[in-house]
């Protein structure tokens, strides 16, 4: 049995990045913890109704995919800068201790939401071999709307260096990622399902099967 964590700043980065993977993690017996970087609130300008609503899809999803614990930083979203950092990660730091993490998986460093880069910044910063010694692999995931987003800049390419076969698992994620209803919308809004689909069957074509999710290795260590 591993170890995984997968960071999210918002509820359904995780499904849209990397739901088909978790989906094999959960069939293979592994324990599997989900670290949420931001929430919302009212004061925000959110509704009673929506809040209470978000945290039920987190439950939701989280019994869907078989999830161990749920951790939440409870940062506002969208409000995430460089100054966040300071008091996110020893809060990361101590969720890691805690889950002891094998496998991480992690939001694209140049994603267009700043609330992605911060998290990826923070996460990262936790991630030295002589600190947490139990992380053997940080793998770095595409999230649909953000990461084609990006500026078009060389340094922000997501390069594509391992590919998991979810062929077995993509109606099971697009039936999850539904229960993100207010985050979905219709071709050619990005986050539709056959955007979804698209990505999977394209990602799929590389990896010489019929739905695949790609990642980009930061880090692997066999030992």
């Amino acid at each position: 049995m591993k170890n995984v964590i997968v960071i999210s700043a918002h509820p359904d980065d995780e499904i849209l990045g990397c739901g088909g993977t978790l989906l094999k993690h959960k069939d293979d017996g592994d324990k599997i913890d989900w670290l949420i970087t931001t929430n919302i609130f009212t004061d925000q300008g959110f509704s009673e109704e929506r809040v209470s609503s978000r945290q039920d899809e987190i439950e939701q999803v989280k019994n869907n995919l078989g999830i161990n614990q749920v951790y939440k930083l409870d940062f506002p979203t969208m409000t995430l800068t460089d100054d966040s950092l300071i008091k996110m990660i020893p809060m990361i730091s101590e969720v890691f201790n805690e889950s002891k993490p094998e496998i991480i998986y992690v939001l694209n460093r140049s994603d267009a939401h700043s609330d992605h880069l911060i998290s990826f910044k923070a996460t990262m910063a936790c991630t030295k071999s002589f600190r947490y010694p139990f992380i053997k692999k940080v793998l770095m995931y595409e999230c649909i709307s953000e990461t084609e987003f990006a500026p078009a800049l060389p340094e922000n390419i997501f390069i594509p260096t391992y590919f998991v076969d979810i062929s077995k698992y993509q109606l099971e994620k697009n039936k999850i990622m539904k229960i993100y209803k207010s985050e979905l919308g219709e071709h050619p809004f990005p986050r539709s399902i056959r955007n979804i689909e698209a990505l999977a069957v394209y990602r799929g074509a590389v990896a010489g099967v019929e739905y695949a999710e790609a990642f980009q290795v930061l880090k692997w260590i066999d030992k």
